[in-house]
Formats: C-alpha cells, structure tokens, sequence
C-alpha cells in the first residue's frame, strides 16, 4: 500500500501530507503531532516536515508509517531493536492508542530475549542506534541474556545454539523430509558459544565477558572465548615466524606490519581483558601475544603486562615457544635474549616471595637420587635448552651468555649436564675465546652434579680448560669410589643378614627371588669395580699429560701441586698404551667410524 505524500532521500525523511491525511499518523506520535500542529498553524493547506535525527532512518520510519496506516509489519531480531528505539523518539505511548507501538515492540523484544540467536542478533542490531539502545538499557539487557545462557547448562534448556557442529549430520541420525527424527540428542561443549561471540565489535565483546564473568563463569572459560576472539581479530596472531623457518620480521617488514593502528588497539584491549589469576591464560598463547605485540610495536605498557603475566608461569613454557625473533633495529643476535632475561628475572622474583617453590638439594641428594620437578627446576632445564639453542650464534657475546645462565639458583639445578651442553656448544661456535674467558664460562657449572655420561664427555673434551678436566676427573673418581663403598657395605650386610640356621619356612618362590636379587647386586658390584678401574686408568694417563706439560712449563708445578699429583705412579696401577691426545682408554672414549671421539658434543 503506498503511503500518499512519502518520500525517502539517504536517512531524510520528508514528508508532505494533506491535512486529512495528516491526521492519520499523528495520533498515533506526540512527537507528529506537535509538529504537524505547529507546522499547520502557518498554513493549513500543506504540511511540510523534516526528521534528521529519527533512530534506524528512513527505512524504520516506513514501518512506523505502515502501522499507523494499519498495514501489518513483521518484527524481527534484525529491526526490533531500531524500531523500539524509533517509537521511543516518536513517543508513541498508550495514550495515544491502545496497543501502541512501543507496548508492542516491547513484548517483542521479550520474547527475544528467551533466544540465544535472536539476542545476538539484536545486540549486533544495537550498534547502529547505539546512543537510543543505551538510553533503553537494550544493550545491557541482550548482554545479560547471552551471558545468563552461556553460563548455564546447555542440555537443561531449549533455546536453538547456532554453530557448526549443529549442522553437521551425525553418524546414526535419519532425515525424512528435512526433518530430524535421530532421538537422542548431541552432546554440546562448553564452548559452544565461543564462535557466535566472536562475530561481535570489540566494545560489545567487553561488556559480554565482563557479564559471564559476573555470572560466575570459570576464568578458563572466559580466557577460550577470548583466544577464539583474539585469532579471529588477529591473523598475525596465527603465524609461527621462526628464524629456522626465514620469515621473521625484519626492521622494514616490521614498520609496515605495525602501521594499522586498529590491530594495535585491539590486541591491547584484549591483553587487558586476560584475567589476573596465574596459570588461567596458557602460557603459549601468551608467547604468541608477546611476539605479535613486538611486530604490533605495542605500547611498553602491553609488553610488560605480557612478560610479567609469561614470567609468573614461566615453568608451564615449552622451548619453542620462548624462541622469540630479535625485531629491534639493531638485530645484533638472531634471537631476543634482553626479553627472556625480563621474564626469567619476573618468574624468579615471583618464586622468590613463594616459599613453597623453593627447593634446595642436599649433597647427598646428588647422588643418582630421582628429584621431584618443581618450578623452579623445570624453568631452569627451559633456559638450559634455551642456551643451548641460543649458543651457536656467532654474535651473542659472553656476558650475554653469562648473566642469563647466571640468574638461575644453583638448587635449580639437580644437574648440571644441560648447561655444560650450553657451555660446549657455545665454545665450538665461539673459537676465538682466550683461556681466562674459557674458564670464566665454566665456572657456571659445577662438576661435582654432572651425570656420569657427562663426566665422561667432559673429560675427553679437548674444548674445555685444564683445569676443568681434571677437576671432572677428580670429583668422578671420589663418586666412584664412594658408591662402590655403598654397594660394599650394603653386601656385607645381606651375608650376616642370611643365617642358615635360623628357624624360618620359605617358599620356593622367596627363595628364588632372594636368589636373583643376590645375583642383579653381585653384577651391579662387578660393574662398579670395572668403571673404577677404567676411570684410575684415565686418570693415571691424566697425570702423565700434565707431568709432560710441567717438563715443558714450570709454571704447572704449582697446578699439579694444588691437585695433589705425584710423581711417582702407584706400583699396582698398569700404565695404558700411549695416545695421541689427552683422551681416556677405548673402554670408555665414545667410537665414531672406528676412531675414539674425544671432542665430540654431548649426546641429548
């Protein structure tokens, strides 16, 4: 039915109407009313009307004008909301007829709000008349709705849930006619609701997750939707750039990438949305937060809130994940070692104010005891393996190397094999290292906690310092010995402990089994006198390289002194075969292609 007089240009609605006419609408509208009478006390022939500023424009004043011509309108999730708000500009109340059009669209807009899909509709419908919406509380009152539905129990309720995974047809279900008829229903994961709310405005998405979490949502919860929203917003968010992989960022690339001010702000906004419990926001997703902001050039605000949330769960960090590109304009290294010293200095300051974290090892714990992974443990083998990573780059310099390997508390450190692995890598790819910085750099391990396979790399490690070798040699021979003396006593007491004429009925299976656990510590015995043995004669040969080298240079007499080497060979001890280099016996040199390896890397 057309509408005599009407006319529509952009958002501007004019209208011309005859006084008879004119009478139609506005009883329906004070707003019409007043105007139409102020307009047709100047001339009572014709009626000439502009509406600028009326909520949803022209195209929501057309359903206004059919309801007043008695046309029939259908309301929907997509026009309520600009229509609700346009009756309101108009003031078309109950006084000026019975069921108005603001009573009407108002029981609408409840029955709206029983829908999960209908409310996210009118709630992406609020931002085209966002000041109106607000003014009517129907922003905050389709936020509440979607948060009470996402808090609760989907399988309870009976409200359609959009997605994909409803759309799917599931393995037994029938449909006849479009219709149906499987009987059981399929089960809905607590993130059903994550992809529906990623589709709204960042504004809109704040008010949501503020609601759940009111409503009494998991931190975990709120923390998916806000990874599921951060990736949908963020495609760099996605990228794994690598140095291994050629495509991290370059100074030139970096510019450019961080030249939409848009990205920028939005990851900001969403780092201050992570909720503030630790452990809550994995720590990967994190990482990829921190590395997107530097690319971002983020506020130095956003990056510190970053490292110190990373820091407070550095333990819950894998290898790959720190690993971060160097993207500074000086890319003096490959990686950016300033940033993980910033975490690593936030996790030990936060360990530091949790006395239960802390965890000192005893000296007789490092005896081949198992050690319970605590954090601090766990960060420490982290930036071990990281050093190690790190340490083939011909540009990281010592004192790098050293003041982050240094932070870490030697009770951190069960064992010290990962940094001696650092250690070793670092001085292959860094030759050119005087003896004093050689000794320097190993100073921050301690050989008394390497492992036995360790111990017997770093002694036919022709890398490390003298002094170094023989101390590794020293402190295995006196845990040799020391074991040996254990296993020695615990025998004897297993002897005196057996009395043949004691009055006790074993089974034939005790007796087995007491039989075998004779035998398994007889063979552990030999086997410990054996590695004895191998290791005296390493380091007998051991002392013949240093009293050559005191024949030559009379400064290592003091050396030798210090250590306590004579001379004189033991009369029981055989001298070995003669070597080339300064390496151990073939019964326990690592063999590569038929030759004794005595500086090869240590095996992982």
């Amino acid at each position: 039915m057309a509408i005599p007089g009407f006319a529509q240009q952009g958002f501007q609605v004019m209208l011309l109407w005859k006084l008879g006419i004119c009478h139609l609408i506005s009883i329906r509208s004070k707003v019409l009313e007043d105007l139409i009478g102020e307009c047709c006390g100047e001339d009572e022939r014709k009626c000439f009307l502009q509406l600028h500023d009326i909520p949803g424009g022209a195209k929501t004043f057309l359903l206004v004008a059919k309801f007043c011509y008695g046309v029939k309108i259908e309301l929907s999730a997509l026009n309520i909301v600009s229509l609700r708000c346009a009756t309101e500009y108009l003031q078309m109340s109950e006084g000026y007829g019975e069921g108005n059009l603001i009573t009407q669209t108002e029981i609408f807009l409840n029955e709206i709000f029983g829908n999960w899909r209908d409310s996210l509709k009118a709630l992406e419908t609020c931002e085209e008349v966002l000041p109106y919406a607000e003014e009517l509380h129907i922003v905050s009152r389709c936020i509440n709705s979607l948060a009470m539905k996402a808090c609760a129990d989907p399988s309870l309720f009976s409200w359609p849930m959009s997605g994909s995974n409803n759309l799917k047809n599931p393995e037994g279900t029938v449909f006849w006619n479009g219709i149906c008829t499987s009987a059981k229903p399929q089960p809905v994961g607590e993130d059903w609701w994550y992809e529906d709310v990623s589709f709204l405005s960042l504004p809109l998405f704040k008010r949501l997750l503020l609601a759940v979490g009111s409503n009494g949502m998991k931190p975990e919860k709120i923390v998916g939707a806000l990874m599921y929203y951060a990736r949908r917003h963020l495609p760099l968010l996605g990228r794994q750039s690598s140095v291994e992989s050629g495509n991290h960022a370059t100074p030139g690339s970096t510019i450019s990438t961080a030249a939409d001010p848009d990205q920028r702000n939005l990851l900001e906004e969403l780092v201050e949305l992570l909720p503030d419990q630790k452990g809550v926001t994995p720590s990967k997703f994190l990482l990829r937060l921190l590395r997107t902001a530097m690319i971002f050039q983020a506020s130095p605000s956003c990056r510190e809130n970053l490292e110190k949330r990373i820091g407070a769960q550095l333990d819950q960090a894998a290898l790959e994940d720190i690993m971060i590109p160097n993207m500074g304009y000086s890319m003096e290294t490959l990686y950016d070692i300033d940033c993980v010293q910033r975490i690593l200095d936030h996790f030990l300051l936060v360990d530091r104010d949790d006395p239960s974290s802390n965890y000192i090892a005893e000296e007789g714990q490092l005896m081949g005891v198992s050690h319970s992974l605590t954090p601090t443990t766990m960060v420490a083998n982290l930036i071990d393996n990281y050093l190690a990573e790190v340490a083939p780059d011909v540009n990281l310099k010592l004192i790098k190397f050293q003041s982050l390997a240094a932070v870490i508390p030697d009770y951190a450190r069960p064992l010290d094999d990962g940094i001696y692995r650092a250690i070793d890598i670092y001085l292959k790819a860094h030759t050119w290292l005087t003896d004093s910085e050689r000794e320097q750099l190993c100073r921050l391990m301690n050989c008394q906690k390497l492992s036995l396979e360790a111990s017997t790399h770093a002694a036919q490690n022709e890398r490390l310092p003298l002094r170094v070798i023989v101390q590794v040699l020293f402190f295995e021979q006196l845990r040799l010995r020391t074991s040996i003396a254990g296993w020695f006593f615990v025998s004897d007491n297993l002897e005196s402990s057996q009395n043949p004429s004691r009055n006790l009925v074993l089974t034939r299976n005790d007796v087995h089994g007491q039989a075998v656990a004779t035998q398994d510590r007889a063979i552990a015995v030999d086997e410990m006198k054996e590695r004895v043995s191998e290791l005296e004669k390493e380091c007998l040969n051991m002392k013949e390289e240093i009293e050559k080298i005191v024949k030559t240079k009379g400064s290592w007499s003091i050396f030798c002194r210090r250590f306590g080497f004579n001379k004189s060979k033991p009369s029981e001890a055989k001298p070995s075969k003669p070597k080339n280099g300064r390496g151990s016996p073939t019964s326990s040199a690592p063999i590569l292609n038929g030759k004794e390896n005595h500086s090869g890397e240590l095996e992982e």
